[in-house]
């Protein structure tokens, strides 16, 4: 869904991206390619990490957008990597608003693809998931 913003009138696109615990709300805004999450520089939100920050602008460098929309996010649960993959998904998702085009070659990337690995519940009479106490013989 395309949206306008109020101030200025420029376009944005919507796209909500989540791994793990953590939720991404991103929008994207014609500009220079300038990543801010939850108010903050990217850079400086992820703690200069290359890994993060080159996995969240993926999908536009696939695209050959990179420096010509700003990532806004705001970022809500999990870690850092939990919430850079949720980043990248929202951005995804958003770029196939822009253009449905950019759907087939970000799916072939793998950038659409909500990964569902998640942390399994504790069961009673163990420790943890899985980790039972020492067993005895005796």
């Amino acid at each position: 869904m395309q949206a306008t913003d109020n101030t200025s009138g420029r376009a944005m696109y919507w796209g909500t991206g989540r791994r793990k615990s953590a939720v991404a709300r991103v929008r994207l805004v014609p500009g220079t390619g300038q990543l801010i999450v939850n108010g903050r520089p990217g850079d400086l939100y992820f703690q200069f990490n290359p890994n993060y920050l080159g996995g969240i602008k993926a999908p536009l460098e696939t695209l050959g957008l990179e420096n010509e929309y700003d990532i806004l996010v705001k970022a809500e649960g999990g870690g850092l990597t939990g919430q850079a993959n949720s980043i990248r998904l929202g951005v995804a998702r958003a770029l196939c608003q822009l253009d449905p085009d950019n759907r087939s070659p970000l799916k072939v990337e793998g950038y659409l693809t909500r990964d569902p690995r998640a942390k399994e519940r504790k069961k009673y009479g163990l420790h943890k998931a899985r980790k039972a106490p020492q067993y005895s013989k005796r």
